[in-house]
């Protein structure tokens, strides 16, 4: 009899087992189908019967839904049930940095690494959560051991750079862009911002060849990414290489007159900069024509080591200059309040280191206003 009853309890427990395993396998294929809705309505009120790994793919559904609150609800069952799967650790931990509560989130990170310190990804949420804190050092750390596992995610690559670039360590962060570049797909979002990000330290290093190669690459898989355009278009004005520059300046004017061009570029496009004793100059080329009216074309903003605007000098259109058969530029500046303007006037077609020599001569005052006023800007 006692042989009869062992038996029975043994094939009710190997039922269970296989229950749970079975129940655990189906929500783990539904969740690979991505059927959350169907997961939610079918299994939510019976989840606290379910064995850990089953709660967990519960929990999963509530989280690709963005429903954090039941997220973090049903992930504490799973702990609860199994306090050693560092997958609802750190699920936890991912909730917890939406929902802005990050020291939580840094416990929770931690538990999950304690339990397994080969995932990439739970470096990267504690990263994450350091970032969000504004601690970059420490983040910093964090991101570089996601790094150096075994089967590293893309993220963290693409956070280091930005981290040395907040550090204020240009030359940290744009080697930081290039092994980001050599890591992450060439499909992703990351990999267009890391060949942006090392055109634009390049430039501004003036290593123009090494700018030009990650514009031009960018440009092939974004073809209607048109700040790479302007970047490049500065490039070539760096080299002298004015010729380059008109096709990509070409484009420019389509996307204006197509109405594609937002935020920076809605209005008009920098296609030089320039340094000039503790300043720099940045040159910018409006799109727009006022037929008949004074409207300003090119302009030079005088910046400090601030950033602050101090000044600008421009090129002006003047109808009762060219009614008058003068040309159809005349320089002007607008600085402290006061309009002024100079006796050297351009054409359309004028020859740019004419102008830029005769704007660093009105920067030394080595010329004299022609007539000055108080006036608002163009």
């Amino acid at each position: 009899m006692k042989k009869i009853l062992l038996t029975l309890i043994i094939c009710l427990l190997s039922l269970s087992n296989y229950a749970q395993e079975q129940i655990t396998t189906e929500l783990e294929k539904a969740y690979g189908e991505e059927k959350y809705d169907l997961i939610i309505s079918e299994h939510s009120e019976k989840v606290s019967e379910y064995p850990a790994k089953a709660i967990y793919y519960v929990g999963m559904a509530y989280y690709m839904k963005a429903d954090d609150n039941n997220v973090l609800k049903i992930m504490d069952l799973s702990i609860k049930k199994d306090k050693t799967d560092p997958d609802a650790y750190f699920i936890k931990g991912m909730t917890l940095n939406y929902m802005e509560q990050f020291d939580k989130a840094i416990e929770s990170f931690n538990k999950a690494i304690k339990l397994d310190s080969s995932n990439s990804n739970y470096f990267s949420g504690l990263g994450d959560s350091y970032v969000s804190q504004e601690k970059y050092d420490k983040a910093l750390s964090a991101y570089i051991t996601a790094t150096e596992k075994s089967e590293p995610i893309d993220r963290p690559f693409t956070m280091i750079p930005q981290i040395y670039a907040e550090l204020n360590q240009p030359d940290k962060a744009l080697k930081a862009f290039y092994k980001s570049k050599e890591t992450i797909s060439k499909e992703s979002d990351s990999y267009i911002n890391a060949l942006y990000n090392i055109g634009l330290y390049e430039l501004l290093n003036k290593n123009y060849n090494k700018s030009e190669i990650a514009f031009k690459e960018l440009i092939e898989l974004a073809p209607n990414d048109f700040h790479s355009y302007a970047k490049l278009i500065q490039i070539y004005y760096g080299r002298k290489e004015y010729e380059k520059a008109k096709p990509l300046r070409q484009k420019l004017y389509q996307a204006y007159e197509q109405g594609i061009l937002k935020d920076d570029l809605s209005e008009m496009f920098c296609f030089d900069q320039f340094d000039w004793n503790d300043k720099l100059i940045q040159v910018f080329e409006r799109f727009a024509v006022k037929e008949g009216e004074l409207y300003y074309k090119h302009l030079f903003y005088v910046v400090n080591k601030k950033g602050e605007i101090e000044f600008r000098i421009q090129t002006e259109n003047s109808p009762i200059s060219i009614e008058l058969g003068g040309p159809k530029y005349v320089l002007g500046m607008d600085k402290n309040g006061t309009h002024s303007t100079f006796r050297y006037g351009f054409e359309e077609d004028f020859d740019y280191e004419d102008l830029k020599k005769t704007v660093i001569l009105v920067l030394e005052e080595k010329v004299k206003a022609g007539a000055s006023s108080r006036k608002g800007n163009k």
